[in-house]
Formats: C-alpha cells, sequence, structure tokens
C-alpha cells in the first residue's frame, strides 16, 4: 500500500454479502460498491494474507466473488466494478446459509479455522427478508464466522441483532441512506488493522511529526511551519496574515426548504464565517439569497467583522417562493463581484451556493460564466437538488467542488470540508486552525484517494 495507509491486516477470510434486491436503486448500489472497494482497498491482499469473496443476493444467492478467485487487489476491484444487480427479492437467510456451506468451504478456497485465521462476514441490506435469518446466522457463528450486519434506511434493526456477532453494539451498523455508507469505510479499516500505530512503528516518512489514524497516519508541522502539498515536509511560515479572498455566498430561500431548514443554513454559512480571518486586508463576506427573485441581503465588505457579519445572517428573513438558480447565478457574476459592490481587483473571488431543489430557470449560461470570469465555485445540494445542476455549477475538479446530503441535519458536515477547501487559497500557516477540522475520517479518504 501506498505510504500513510499501512495496515497490516491479520490473514482473514472476508466474503461480503450484499443485498441487490428490488429496493436497492441502481446507484445506490453502486454505492455499495464503492464501499466495498474501499475496504479492499485498505486490505493487505494476497493468497497467505487476506482474502476477499463477495456473495451477490436477491431472491437467489449469485457467488461474484470466490476466496480462491484471483487475489490482487487490481482484480478485486476489477471484479466487484462488474458485479450487477438481481434486483429480485431479499432472501437474507439463503445468502447466510450459502456463505456457510459454500462460500467459506475448503472447495472454494476457505482456509480452515487456525486461530491465526479469521473468517469474517460483512452483510449489508436494505429491507426484511421473506425467509428466517436467525438459524443460518447461529450456524454461521457456530462455525466460527464473524457476522457483521449493516443496515440502510428501513431496514428491520430486529432481523440485524439476529444476524451479528457479539458484542452486538460492535457487529451491528446502520446509516440513514447508501448515499452516506461510506461513512463506514474507516470502521471497517480498523476492524482489520493489526499495527494501528505506524508513527510508533517508525514506518512513516514525516519529516517533523507524524500523527497516527488507526491504520493509517499524517504527516504535521511544528508551530510555525507549514506542511507541503507532498504531505511530509514542512516550510517555515512567513508570518503573513492570510490572503485576501473574496467569499459570496448564494443562498436558496425558496418555499421547499422549510422554515426549520433554513435556520440550519443559517448556521452552516456561520460555520464557514467562523473559519475565515474577516477584514479589509483579509476575507470579505457577501450573502445574496434568491427565490423567484434575487435579494442582496449584504454586499462584500459592508461588514468589517465576524461578529457583526454573523449577525446579520441571523437577522436574514426567508423569502420563501420559487428557486429561480440562473437567475441568482447572473446576479451573482455580474453584481456581487463587481467593485461597485466592495469587491477588491486582483482578489480570489469564492461563490458558495446553496440549493435544495431543481431550478426553473436555465442555469447552463450563468454558470459558465462564473467560472470562466475566474471564480471558485462551490455547489451545496441537499435534499431534492439535483446532482447534474450541482455539477454544472461547481469549478473544476468538480468533484471537489460540490457536495451533497440528504438531510439538512448533516450540512455541517459539508461545513467542516468546505473550509478546508476555501482556506486552500490563503496563506497555509493562515489555515493551521482549520486544518483542525480534518476528522479522521476524511484524513483515511484522502490517503486512500492518494
Amino acid at each position: 500500500p501506498s505510504p500513510g495507509t499501512l495496515c497490516r491486516t491479520k490473514p482473514t477470510d472476508l466474503v461480503f454479502i450484499i443485498d441487490s434486491s428490488r429496493s436497492v436503486r441502481p446507484h445506490e448500489f453502486e454505492k455499495i460498491k464503492v464501499f466495498v472497494s474501499r475496504v479492499i482497498e485498505a486490505l493487505d491482499v494476497g493468497p497467505n494474507a487476506t482474502r476477499v469473496g463477495v456473495i451477490n443476493y436477491a431472491s437467489a444467492v449469485r457467488s461474484e466473488l470466490a476466496l480462491q478467485g484471483p487475489q490482487s487487489k487490481a482484480a478485486l476491484l476489477q471484479a466487484v466494478r462488474r458485479i450487477q444487480p438481481l434486483s429480485t427479492g431479499t432472501m437474507t437467510g439463503l445468502a447466510i446459509q450459502f456463505a456457510v456451506s459454500r462460500a467459506f468451504s475448503a472447495a472454494e478456497g476457505g482456509r480452515g479455522s487456525a486461530p491465526s485465521f479469521k473468517k469474517v462476514a460483512i452483510v449489508v441490506t436494505d429491507g426484511r427478508p421473506q425467509d428466517g435469518v436467525q438459524d443460518a446466522s447461529a450456524r454461521a457463528r457456530a462455525a466460527g464466522i464473524e457476522i457483521f450486519a449493516i443496515g440502510v434506511g428501513r431496514v428491520d434493526m430486529g432481523t440485524l441483532r439476529q444476524m451479528a456477532s457479539e458484542p452486538l453494539d460492535e457487529h451491528v451498523d446502520y446509516v440513514e441512506s447508501y448515499s452516506v455508507i461510506e461513512k463506514l469505510t474507516h470502521k471497517f479499516q480498523e476492524a482489520f488493522c493489526v499495527v494501528s500505530d505506524l508513527c510508533a512503528t517508525g514506518d512513516h516518512d514525516c519529516e517533523q511529526v507524524c500523527v497516527s489514524t488507526p491504520g493509517a497516519y499524517r504527516c504535521a508541522c511544528r508551530d510555525g511551519f507549514s506542511l507541503n502539498s507532498d504531505g511530509k515536509t514542512c516550510t517555515a511560515c512567513n508570518g503573513g496574515l492570510g490572503s485576501a479572498l473574496d467569499l459570496v455566498f448564494l443562498i436558496d430561500g425558496s418555499k421547499s426548504v422549510r422554515p426549520e431548514n433554513f435556520e440550519l443554513v443559517k448556521k452552516f454559512i456561520n460555520q464557514i464565517v467562523d473559519s475565515l480571518e474577516v477584514s479589509d486586508k483579509q476575507a470579505q463576506v457577501g450573502l445574496v439569497q434568491y427565490s423567484s427573485s434575487v435579494r442582496q441581503e449584504f454586499p462584500l465588505g459592508q461588514f468589517k467583522n465576524k461578529k457583526d457579519i454573523k449577525a446579520a445572517v441571523k437577522k436574514m428573513s426567508y423569502m420563501e417562493k420559487g428557486t429561480m438558480t440562473g437567475q441568482a447565478l447572473k446576479y451573482l457574476v455580474d453584481s456581487s463581484f463587481s467593485i461597485i459592490n466592495g469587491a477588491r481587483p486582483g482578489v480570489p473571488k469564492v461563490g458558495i451556493v446553496f440549493t435544495d431543489g431543481r431550478s426553473q430557470d436555465y442555469i447552463s449560461d450563468a454558470a459558465k460564466k462564473a467560472k470562466d470570469s475566474g471564480f471558485r465555485m462551490f455547489a451545496v445540494g441537499v435534499g431534492n437538488a439535483v446532482e447534474d445542476e450541482l455539477r454544472e455549477i461547481a469549478s473544476e475538479p468538480v468533484a471537489e467542488h460540490y457536495f451533497y446530503t440528504a438531510d439538512f441535519r448533516t450540512i455541517s458536515k459539508i461545513g467542516k470540508k468546505l473550509q478546508m477547501k476555501i482556506c486552500v487559497e490563503e496563506d497555509p500557516c493562515e489555515c493551521k486552525s482549520i486544518v483542525k477540522f480534518q476528522t479522521k475520517v476524511e484524513d483515511l479518504i484522502n490517503s486512500l484517494q492518494q
């Protein structure tokens, strides 16, 4: 594995048992495949290390990948990519029985239950099984198979408990939708890691400080130094203040947002404002709300400190009409970032567009113009927001500039990620306080993507 993700896993026979019954939509099934791939990426795979099998089930059970199949990481990831949903019923008990009698059998490449080997099954399901799972699960556990049960959405929690190994709180996980199943990646990477403190074993290449995370590590620098883009070496800070930034929020106040969610959006804005250094020379913040029309709440530079900006955000009243995102983007380009409205020439311009629904007008021209004008555009969508529209608004690389969550309550997580991304524009020494927001999970996801 690449540096930063060294994880010596105990030799394990690991079988994923994934539900592709008709309640799992095709794009949701893709999310399960990403989750499986991410777990595989962090493992020590190989014929004498960890081997991976995948069982796909609905009304029938299909072995997609046997433990004795080709076990290079590339071959495993390719096999996972090829899996197609079966889209019929939900025979979870049958799938677990198949795992015991076939997938973990010596004939299929299972290794005996020597103490040096672990046998693990990870079951992912979003339904209520049409058969019983209790007996098959008990047989699996009796055969030395450790079962983790992951439930999604409207799953029956009782069923998950019947399947999982003890202690249940470590073996049962629930996520509200497939879009967040990746949150569990970290847990499973950690569960399979034997060497967890890589800084202590000296297995790292950090110039100054090594910070350990389970199964991985990241480098940091002493005060007065900032981490270079290689993620390992450090540079002395030049003592300057954070560089200037003109940041305008474009906020959807359409009636679908609902009053209580509108309050969460204001918190989200203030969370990001908190992470900035606001002054004439540094960050300026402007705020525009739109629904059927566009209203400038306050222009760039009207407020000179965080306290006043945050007070103005809290006071913002809710427009509660339609969703004219195109018109709002045009306003952002033509007015918000104009010198008349307080924008400073030569200062990086960042726009954060927040929406929860499909635009009722045409956005392509204005979205393109914003990017062509050199503005760095972030798109944040919640609920019924349309991913294609978010991607159209977002700057390149698109994946780093658009965010989507199903639920308003989770937008504060997006806020943390955005703080990191906006901060990149500034002097890295000023970003220190913000970098602390990187949670272990983000570290891990970043280290996996490198």
